[in-house]
């Protein structure tokens, strides 16, 4: 089932998520919703804040990325509990990111490039490991939503007042994009 997607001002974005137990009911019905959610609405990531549920759980597909980056072909995988232990901040990288939930708004964010992660998988399996690449950015961007972040955040005081009126606009539920949402109701 396709879910809304919660658009900034919703307060669900703002609030940190918690870890989820191992009998966590209809957790398969819940991922594989998020998976089609994130496909309907053609993004490489989706966080359980950004359907409304605070809890750490994080989707993230990047095969539709395999052309260019041929080492995430057929990368499609759930991030259960998932923690950053350690950023690597010996090389960053700045790239321009998007949001399902600021739909309009792009903006250059610097990020490690290597970071230490924990995580469960689809079966509950523990993992800790280092990531590096585009996943270790897109799996920051994920984690900061459970960490009650936005990628906006990240960006400079200067380029936040810039975008101030969109923003606002976005509070109003006035935007436009081409999947379902749930504006901020006032």
């Amino acid at each position: 089932m396709v879910l809304p997607i919660y658009i900034y001002g919703q307060p669900v974005l703002r609030k940190e998520s918690v870890d989820i137990p191992k009998d966590y009911p209809q957790l398969d019905e819940l991922v594989a919703n998020m998976f089609e959610t994130l496909t309907a609405s053609e993004g490489v990531g989706l966080a359980a804040p950004q359907i409304g549920l605070n809890i750490r759980v994080a989707v993230i597909d990047l095969d539709v990325l395999s052309e260019d980056l041929p080492e995430y072909k057929d990368f499609k995988k759930v991030y259960i509990n998932p923690h950053i232990l350690e950023f690597d901040d010996s090389e960053t990288e700045t790239m321009e990111e998007g949001c399902l939930s600021l739909p309009g708004i792009h903006e250059s964010v610097t990020r490690a490039t290597r970071i230490r992660v924990k995580y469960e998988d689809a079966e509950r399996n523990e993992h800790e490991e280092w990531v590096d690449g585009y996943l270790a950015r897109v799996m920051q961007h994920e984690f900061d939503h459970l960490d009650a972040h936005m990628f906006i955040d990240r960006i400079s005081p200067l380029r936040r007042q810039l975008i101030k009126n969109k923003l606002k606009a976005l509070t109003l539920g006035k935007y436009r994009c081409s999947y379902r949402t749930k504006p901020v109701r006032r």
